[in-house]
């Protein structure tokens, strides 16, 4: 049954890696223009070490990915991604670690180098700094239970989801509870994804995350995906110095999800 899941997590990760392949190629063969005006560049691609359920895999080789963004924020910026999941960019010169298995699939990318170990023990408390974290939980397998507790928090329209869960009986109603984080600023795009600003200091979505709070906000985007309902969730912490990278960070999470969707 465990491998039953991982081979329907493994399929559905593989998905969007060749989805989100199609549209980096068809974009090198026909240029194109987003709503800001930037027209497709090349951005570098690091490939990311992982572990996880089947054992450790290493990076995907890429030479690059090509996204409508300006040149400048191109030079300053690498499309980050492990074999599983998704990818995410992310400053230049980060490091990066993914982990996987049947409940789906993580990638971690920070300044500071990543120790797999701590990613894999659940001693472990956190990234105490800059970080960005872009997660994949599958709603059919184990994944359900982190799915269940976001749409509790900020999907309303998707709560059916959350009562299934709760109907099991292997968690708690109390593990669920419904409404936003009391500091969160939350943006609505549609009735499946919201984007987020978690204050410093405080818990919330920003923090549903190995990004433990500290004196800096964490922004990012939670977004509902496939016909499982299955969760895309970014947090991204950065340097203050880097913080107008993040809109491009999110948008770009934003369109792969839209393109997986599809």
């Amino acid at each position: 049954m465990q491998q039953t899941k991982c081979a329907r997590v493994t399929v559905w990760l593989v998905l969007i890696a060749l989805i989100c392949l199609e549209s980096s190629l068809s974009a090198q063969t026909k240029s194109r223009v987003n709503h800001a005006g930037y027209t497709d560049v090349p951005v570098l691609f690091v490939g990311c070490a992982s572990d996880g359920q089947v054992g450790p895999l290493e990076a995907p080789s890429a030479k690059s990915k090509v996204m409508a963004i300006s040149a400048g924020a191109a030079e300053r910026l690498a499309y980050y991604k492990a074999e599983y999941g998704v990818g995410v960019l992310a400053p230049r010169g980060w490091h990066c670690f993914g982990t996987y298995g049947s409940n789906g699939a993580t990638l971690y990318v920070s300044p500071d180098p990543i120790n797999a170990a701590d990613l894999l023990s659940t001693s472990w408390k956190g990234f105490a700094g800059p970080a960005i974290q872009i997660s994949v939980a599958e709603g059919g397998t184990s994944g359900r239970f982190e799915v269940a507790k976001t749409i509790a928090r900020v999907f309303p329209k998707h709560k059916a989801f959350v009562a299934r869960v709760i109907a099991e009986g292997i968690e708690p109603a109390s593990s669920f509870p419904f409404g936003p984080y009391p500091a969160d600023t939350l943006k609505y795009k549609n009735d499946h994804c919201v984007e987020f600003w978690t204050p410093a200091g405080t818990d919330g979505l920003g923090t549903a995350s190995r990004l433990l709070k500290n004196d800096s906000p964490i922004s990012g985007v939670a977004i509902l995906v496939g016909e499982e309902s299955s969760l895309l969730h970014l947090s991204i912490r950065l340097p203050s110095a880097a913080s107008d990278l993040v809109p491009l960070i999110v948008a770009q999470t934003e369109q792969e999800a839209a393109h997986s969707d599809n």
